[in-house]
């Protein structure tokens, strides 16, 4: 029988990413049923790891006996000494850059914008960055293992393309020549940091079951 593994996320983007990465282990992700009926863990770890993991094993306790994944992910930036971090997509709201009424609905719009004002004066050789993620699976509240997956990128004067979500307009792929809001969905999908996690992940969790 093959594994199936239920992720703590209602994200159908993260979900894609997840379940693409999942095929070729021949593995079975679903969205947790009960999900949407949970009061959320607060995530105050100072860590991806942290944050992945607490919410693992907090979403496990509803779903005995299943294996439960919980990820965190985010944008690091070297010159900021690794913010926006954890913090990631509430970095506008750190900085409480509210004055707008529909400041809400425009996180992302906020959190480029704030991240191209920091980055002002820092020059190309120094603006790299990297999309981290991490996913822990956990088993009727026990931590059963933890993997991560990065994608290493450069973060531009402005934003460039209409796709993707977050800090993709910023995050520029020399490797490629564009942003990750350039790209296709599909080539996306084999960048993605989240399946890099799982890829690492699955093959561990294989040999445990």
């Amino acid at each position: 029988m093959s594994l199936c593994l239920y992720a703590a996320t209602t994200s159908q983007g993260k979900l894609r990413d997840f379940r693409v990465a999942a095929r070729a282990f021949s593995v079975s992700i679903e969205p947790l049923p009960i999900l949407g009926e949970i009061e959320p863990p607060e995530e105050d770890g100072a860590t991806f790891t942290a944050n992945a993991t607490l919410k693992a094993i907090y979403y496990s306790r509803f779903a005995p006996g299943e294996m439960v994944l919980a990820d965190d992910s985010g944008l690091e930036v070297d010159a900021l000494s690794g913010a926006p971090g954890v913090r990631s997509a509430r970095f506008a709201a750190d900085a409480v850059l509210v004055d707008s009424s529909d400041a809400n609905d425009n996180t992302d719009v906020w959190n480029n914008m704030l991240l191209i004002q920091r980055m002002v004066g820092i020059s190309p050789p120094l603006r790299t960055a990297r999309y981290h993620c991490v996913l822990a699976c956990a088993k009727d509240g026990a931590l059963y293992q933890t993997a991560d997956g990065t994608v290493e990128g450069i973060i531009l004067e402005a934003p460039r393309g209409t796709g993707g979500f977050g800090y993709d307009p910023l995050f520029y792929l020399p490797e490629l020549d564009k942003t990750m809001a350039e790209i296709d969905l599909e080539t996306k999908l084999t960048l993605s940091h989240r399946g890099r996690a799982l890829a690492a992940l699955l093959p561990l969790l294989l040999v445990r079951s």
